[in-house]
């Protein structure tokens, strides 16, 4: 059987990296799990996404609409949330990026360190 292999574009490619840094904002990729289960209300976001406040889930899931990945369902009796096509379709890239920082994260301590750093330090704003 021959594999077909997709190749990356060695030079730098400003889509990409625009894809990138969007889907790499803060808190963006913890509010698209859940979505991967089926639609979500706000109220769940808010729970699944601990120390985020109400108002920037708004901003990051207005954002997500206007980007074509996710849609809002205001006219159910319950609104809801829940990813496109386009959001769907990132399933496959966020369970490889997990099968990678399961693999890998451990082997870069800065990453480890620095991400056990910054739960500690919202634990701490938590309690105060």
């Amino acid at each position: 059987m021959i594999v077909v292999r997709e190749q990356l574009d060695p030079r730098h490619c400003p889509r990409f990296q625009e894809s990138i840094e969007f889907l790499g904002r803060r808190w963006t990729a913890s509010i698209l799990r859940p979505m991967f289960d089926g639609p979500v209300r706000f109220s769940d976001l808010l729970d699944a996404v601990p120390h985020m406040s109400s108002r920037l889930l708004s901003q990051r899931l207005e954002e997500l609409c206007r980007a074509g990945v996710v849609a809002h369902r205001p006219q159910d009796a319950c609104p809801r949330y829940e990813l496109t096509d386009m959001g769907r379709d990132l399933e496959h890239v966020f369970l490889a990026i997990d099968r990678w920082n399961r693999r890998w994260t451990n082997a870069i301590p800065d990453v480890v360190t620095r991400a056990s750093a910054v739960a500690d330090s919202r634990k701490k704003l938590a309690t105060d």
